[in-house]
């Protein structure tokens, strides 16, 4: 069996990563996109259609939010994996800053080149989105004009 292990420290806060992450319906708006074009959720499982036209569908294995960790196993579509499991962590790490995890297994072994592709690809897709999210402002710009005071009285 393949296994592909992929780790990366993005600039964002655990707890925000999770909020993405955690989103197992939206990956194509909140994950990956461009990456993946569309994501389609239905009960339990989710046909997810990547940029260059796979599909694949994946079941939910576990959803634990106290972990920050999803897990996923490919049940149909473009590949025809005779076993995979996934999943994905966000992990504290120092400053605020969150370790990303991505495993997977995979049978046949065939298909472990072609998934570390998209892992490989996904994962950048992945630090691009979630820093700049990170970085997206949240309130008013604190460098901006400061709001008129009360006049005395």
């Amino acid at each position: 069996m393949a296994s592909i292990h992929k780790e990366l420290v993005i600039d964002a806060r655990p707890e925000a990563v999770w909020a993405v992450l955690s989103d197992y319906g939206a990956v194509h708006e909140r994950l990956v996109p461009g990456f993946v074009t569309d994501t389609r959720l239905s009960s339990d499982t989710r046909t997810v259609a990547f940029a260059d036209g796979t599909i694949v569908l994946e079941r939910l294995v576990d959803l634990d939010h106290e972990a920050m960790r999803v897990a996923y196993t490919v049940i149909g579509g473009s590949l025809h994996p005779s076993h995979h499991h996934a999943s994905m962590q966000a992990l504290p790490e120092a400053g605020g800053r969150t370790r990303f995890v991505w495993h997977t297994d995979v049978l046949p072994d065939a298909l472990a080149a072609p998934i570390a592709e998209f892992v490989e690809h996904g994962s950048a897709v992945i630090r691009r989105t979630l820093e700049a999210a990170s970085s997206a402002p949240t309130g008013p710009d604190p460098t901006g004009p400061a709001p008129a005071s009360a006049s005395a009285r």
